[in-house]
């Protein structure tokens, strides 16, 4: 490893594209972040523009390793994590998608998976997969892509699909096609589970599923450990040099890893545009959980997997981001933060952010978002309080299906993502829960575990233990909050739920 001094990451998530530069503390060196463009192009509808993300890609990484003064040669690795489920369809002769990715809130194949659930397929779907049979997944935006695409005649995605030139993927596998000049199409068994066409049982794509979604002909990409080389580097858009690829893996099992949540019934909470909270349950398959929670890949190393339980959150972050561009209540979050703990009470004021349907535990695509409780006194305070409020009583919904489904009591919860770094959310969490709540001084968690995957795989580190001796002392919230209150707050919510799901 001589000379090899840092991991670069490429951290891509559903609002933006980050290059990190780590050093062999485990500390950021330098980042750079981009936003892409969000597309609604019909109410419950998201797409995003996968040349405009890889041109992010290539701009960030530039900036970070201009800003910092790193040579490629210094680089031990690259690394990716990713928004997982966003799907890509892309032409291998011309390398252009066949559409826009179609990000995981959308919803516009709900239709589709309701159609399957009439037919009966949802157990065999979750028996195989883990997952629910719902539009968050990949398979069902693959066949709307595809249906699309031959729709239009000048395209001739039937043609190409005969011949075996489309070319699906999650984001990563983009990425990663981009990255090595079109020399690599594959995934990591986090990537590939979250497509509801891969059998976590066999770890292989599974023909039954690949049928029943009508997908076909498309071209899957093979599916890795995360800690194997997937290729070198071969753009020259991006810099001269070959650099290993490796560390791949979907953004909410890279938090998981980062947060050092290595051993069975130690959980996490990402706190992002949704927020994903998963529970490490160990190499083996537990019965299949219901009321809405999935069975998820924690990671594949060395061949072998580690399972997860998930409860997948729709809108959390996303839910702040509408109060502040769409209502205009606050510009930034420090000043919301600073309006949330001005009041003493939330006098009855939820938020309940259904913009694009509800996910665990509830899993109705059909919901919508409602402010419910307002007053003649209520305010724009108000208003940012429940929303906020309304991020913990989702995490709490799912907390709780978790320790039925798997008879474990979450003695403490560690949290990550951007909006974990509000202290009013967090304390209110910590509150509401009952239970202790570890926020790591580093909040890149997501880049941070995929850093340490690809550092594990290249030997820029040697083992798991020295992991541990890098972790810094984390910010803690313990409960403080009256009991009976969390109850009677944890209550409205439950009905303001209620309400929007009749």
């Amino acid at each position: 490893m001589m000379g090899k001094s840092y991991i670069l990451t490429i951290d891509q998530s559903t609002s933006g594209t980050k290059a990190l530069l780590f050093d062999q503390s485990g500390s950021i060196l330098g980042k750079t972040a981009l936003d892409h463009k969000q597309q609604y192009p019909q109410p419950g509808w998201v797409e995003h523009d996968p040349m405009e993300i890889y041109g992010n890609v290539l701009q960030a990484v530039q900036r970070v390793l201009q800003e910092t003064g790193t040579s490629p040669e210094q680089l031990a690795a690259l690394t990716v994590t990713n928004q997982r489920e966003t799907a890509v369809v892309w032409d291998r002769e011309t390398g252009l998608p066949v559409y826009n990715a179609i990000v995981w809130q959308c919803r516009r194949t709900a239709a589709l998976c309701e159609e399957l659930k009439l037919k009966g397929k949802e157990p065999v779907i979750q028996e195989k997969t883990g997952l629910v049979l719902d539009p968050y997944f990949s398979a069902s935006k693959f066949r709307w892509i595809l249906d699309h695409a031959e729709a239009e005649a000048e395209s001739n995605a039937g043609r190409r699909r005969a011949e075996g030139r489309l070319l699906a993927g999650t984001m990563d596998s983009w990425l990663l096609w981009k990255l090595t000049g079109g020399k690599v199409h594959a995934t990591d068994y986090t990537n590939a589970s979250r497509t509801s066409l891969f059998n976590i049982h066999t770890l292989q794509w599974d023909q039954e599923l690949i049928e029943l979604f009508g997908v076909q002909g498309l071209q899957l990409p093979e599916v890795k450990s995360s800690n194997e080389v997937y290729g070198w580097t071969a753009d020259p858009a991006l810099f001269d040099g070959r650099v290993p690829v490796t560390g791949v893996i979907g953004d909410s099992q890279a938090a998981l890893f980062g947060q050092l949540c290595h051993a069975p019934g130690m959980a996490k909470a990402t706190y992002g545009t949704g927020t994903s909270v998963m529970m490490n349950i160990g190499p083996v398959l537990a019965a299949q959980p219901g009321n809405g929670l999935v069975t998820a890949v924690a990671w594949g190393l060395d061949g072998k997997v580690d399972y997860a339980l998930e409860g997948i959150i729709h809108c959390t972050g996303d839910c702040m981001r509408w109060v502040r561009d769409q209502l205009g209540l606050f510009t930034d979050y420090a000043e919301a933060e600073k309006q949330a703990a001005s009041l003493g009470d939330n006098e009855g004021v939820y938020v309940v952010p259904a913009f694009v349907g509800l996910g665990a535990p509830y899993w109705s695509p059909q919901a919508r978002a409602a402010v419910m409780g307002l007053s003649r006194r209520s305010d724009k305070r108000h208003v940012i309080r429940a929303a906020l409020e309304s991020i913990a009583y989702q995490v709490r919904d799912t907390v709780e299906l978790m320790e039925a489904e798997s008879g474990i009591r979450l003695r403490e919860l560690r949290a990550d993502g951007g909006a974990a770094d509000n202290r009013f959310l967090m304390q209110f969490q910590a509150d509401l829960l009952q239970a202790s709540v570890k926020k790591p001084v580093m909040t890149e968690l997501s880049a941070l575990g995929s850093a340490y995957i690809g550092g594990l795989t290249v030997g820029f580190w040697s083992s798991k233990e020295q992991l541990l001796t890098l972790s810094r002392e984390p910010v803690m919230y313990v409960p403080a909050m009256d009991k009976g209150l969390t109850e009677r707050y944890y209550g409205g919510w439950k009905t303001a739920v209620s309400a929007v799901i009749s």
